[in-house]
């Protein structure tokens, strides 16, 4: 996951004017934030503005991925996003990118994506969004 943030923040500063990474180490650093504050951070926003969300037909939620991309800007040095709508554009191709991704991986594994899911009880079950 980490190395497919990577990539996609690369693409995401060969693109977007405004988002830039001035060196490999910071672009790794850079994914390895943004995974960080999306894992913990994203969800406590995504839950606090959950009324804006649903409104907004979850239009709202490209810009809390923003903010997490323009707050991981703050945090590492080496990468940098000039404003909110180079944040805003950069979440967008992000998206974009992870939807292609994710079409990529299932075409790839001849359309059987399985997820495992652990239960409380520690019993796994499989379940695929496709079938």
């Amino acid at each position: 996951m980490w190395a497919a943030t990577a990539l996609g923040l690369w693409i995401v500063t060969r693109i977007v004017p405004g988002v830039t990474a001035r060196s490999a180490s910071g672009l790794w650093l850079a994914a390895l934030v943004l995974g960080l504050v999306n894992a913990f951070i994203r969800p406590l926003l995504w839950w606090l503005t959950l009324p804006l969300t649903v409104l907004s037909f979850g239009l709202f939620a490209l810009l809390i991925n923003a903010l997490m991309i323009w707050l991981t800007a703050r945090i590492v040095q080496d990468f940098d996003v000039t404003g909110f709508g180079a944040a805003l554009l950069a979440a967008l191709i992000m998206a974009l990118l992870s939807s292609v991704g994710f079409v990529l991986l299932h075409w790839l594994m001849f359309g059987s994506v399985h997820w495992l899911f652990i239960d409380g009880a520690g019993y796994g079950h499989h379940h695929s969004p496709w079938l």
